[in-house]
């Protein structure tokens, strides 16, 4: 059984575990991930912060998946950074249940807005690779996923892609927006 819970990331074990699944999480996405255990205890730092949501999905001790947010515009908005779980726990609805319950978290808090930035470094949509100076809305509204990119799980969710920014990781790698009003 699947239970989300709050993640304190100055314990140790969620710290650690927390790190792990991002490393093993994010392994497809290379350099542009979090390749090793000092980057994603990097990542997990910065989670110590005040006034973050970090909520985990647990089977007894082992934590499955973790959901991060942080406070933008006063509150109202919520950007929802990052969703992670375990590659052999995936397709289970664990990532959809830490959404959900994330949103719960955003509106207890007085939000109003999620959003997301999904980039594509590898080429995984019709987004990748392209020139998105020259009619981009075009090819947002014709976009197209080409290698299982996470933005078809956002729209499964009811995120909505709401702008790019252009070679955000270097020239024909964007970051793709996704918004969500939950208030």
């Amino acid at each position: 059984m699947t239970n989300i819970l709050s993640l304190d990331p100055t314990h140790p074990s969620h710290a650690r575990q927390m790190a792990e699944v991002l490393v093993s999480g994010f392994a497809h996405e290379g350099e542009h991930g979090w390749p090793d255990m000092p980057s994603a205890m990097e990542e997990v730092e910065e989670f110590k912060e005040e006034g973050r949501i970090v909520r985990g999905a647990f089977d007894g001790e082992a934590l499955l998946g973790w959901i991060g947010g942080i406070a933008v515009y006063h509150g109202h908005t919520w950007e929802l950074h990052p969703l992670v779980v375990r590659p052999d726990v995936q397709s289970r609805g664990i990532g959809r249940a830490l959404v959900a319950d994330f949103e719960e978290q955003v509106l207890q808090r007085g939000g109003t807005t999620v959003h997301l930035g999904t980039d594509d470094t590898l080429g995984r949509t019709t987004l990748g690779g392209a020139d998105l100076y020259q009619n981009r809305w075009a090819q947002i509204d014709a976009i197209r996923n080409l290698n299982g990119h996470p933005y078809e799980f956002y729209l499964k969710c009811g995120y909505e892609i709401t702008g790019v920014i252009p070679d955000a990781n270097g020239p024909g790698k964007p970051d793709i927006f996704m918004c969500k009003r939950v208030g």
